[in-house]
């Protein structure tokens, strides 16, 4: 599928609010409801559009530390250990680097105990080797909606 600038222009405005019902976004974008509609249905079909999600604060929640942990691992099981670590609930990105480290996650913890103990548990992890972690100390964007 090629992604035109309509597509992108309905992209846009579903990551602004996917809560807008069709007749809404049409409205906003001056274009006929049902072409919204089969450029949606498109979309999601083709991949494009992988599901709809909220925003949340996660301070407000108790995540109050963000940490960014690089990963040395030993024993070349570098899938295995990331979809392992995708399947944990306070971690929202496992990437697989070039160069050193191998994997860079990316994860929210209440406190600096829950970070401890998590940073335990993955040195006790068979796979890994060492790891580095970044405690963030101020976020100045975080915000995916803007990658189109």
């Amino acid at each position: 599928m090629i992604v035109d600038d309509l597509d992108k222009n309905i992209l846009e405005e579903l990551l602004k609010n996917s809560k807008r019902s069709y007749r809404q976004l049409a409205d906003k974008l001056e274009i006929a409801p049902g072409t919204v509609l089969k450029r949606i249905k498109e979309m999601e079909s083709n991949g494009i559009i992988k599901g709809y999600s909220i925003l949340v604060d996660h301070s407000k929640m108790g995540s109050q530390i963000v940490a960014l942990i690089e990963i040395i691992s030993s024993g070349g099981k570098l899938e295995e250990m990331g979809k392992k670590l995708s399947k944990l609930p306070n971690i929202y990105g496992v990437y697989e680097t070039t160069g050193s480290p191998d994997v860079i996650i990316i994860g929210r913890f209440r406190d600096t105990d829950e970070l401890g103990k998590f940073a335990r548990y993955l040195l006790g992890l068979p796979s890994v080797s060492r790891t580095n972690t970044h405690v963030v100390l101020n976020t100045v964007k975080e915000d995916s909606r803007s990658l189109i």
